[in-house]
């Protein structure tokens, strides 16, 4: 009886797709030929899918938009005019607080890169006498507020605290860096004051 090996080397496959190729043929007790190929490309255009659907996957940071703070309470009070009562950058849009005549609440939605306003709705709060009586005498006004909170940073709430005898606006801003403080501004000077919850000390 006659065995026969036959080992052979296919080098097509690695010049066409860059990986490797090899053929192992066996010739047994007949002349019949069994050939086993095994090829790289598969399992290297199978990683690099993975590598591309890891990169597309990950979360690219969110872009600072264009309209500040105050912009955006101007934008709300053009659409719905009131008094601005807070502003929040949240979900991708600024959410301004506005009450209306009629003491009737209304939530106004900016677009954070154009100022234009995606949506209005009527809510049912019940401190409008609380908030009119904490701005009765006061001389700043939300956006008033938000430009002067500026200087300490981006804006990315306002907010008024109405309680007890420590009335003002508050206000959060984001320094370039991420780190986030608390401010006050006085309803009546517009002085800035580090907020007294925040353990961070004034710049």
């Amino acid at each position: 009886m006659k065995r026969n090996i036959v080992i052979a080397v296919v080098t097509a496959a690695a010049l066409v797709g860059g990986g490797t190729a090899t053929a192992l043929a066996v010739a047994g007790d007949d002349d019949d030929t069994t050939s086993v190929t095994r090829t790289d490309d598969d399992r290297d255009d199978a990683r690099e899918d993975d590598r591309d659907d890891d990169r597309d996957g990950a979360a690219a940071p969110a872009a600072p938009g264009k309209v500040t703070a105050a912009e955006a309470i101007a934008a709300a009070l053009d659409h719905t005019p009131g008094t601005a009562v807070s502003a929040e950058l949240d979900d991708g849009s600024w959410e301004i607080d506005v009450l209306a005549e009629g003491d009737t609440w209304h939530t106004v939605r900016i677009a954070p890169d154009s100022g234009k306003v995606l949506g209005a709705q009527q809510d049912d709060e019940d401190d409008a006498a609380e908030v009119r009586a904490a701005l009765k005498n006061a001389k700043v006004t939300a956006e008033q507020a938000a430009r002067t909170a500026e200087s300490k940073g981006t804006v990315v709430s306002v907010d008024l605290d109405d309680d007890g005898d420590d009335r003002g606006w508050e206000t959060e801003t984001r320094a370039s860096g991420g780190d986030e403080r608390e401010w006050k501004v006085d309803l009546k000077s517009a002085t800035v004051t580090a907020d007294r919850d925040d353990d961070s000390d004034d710049d």
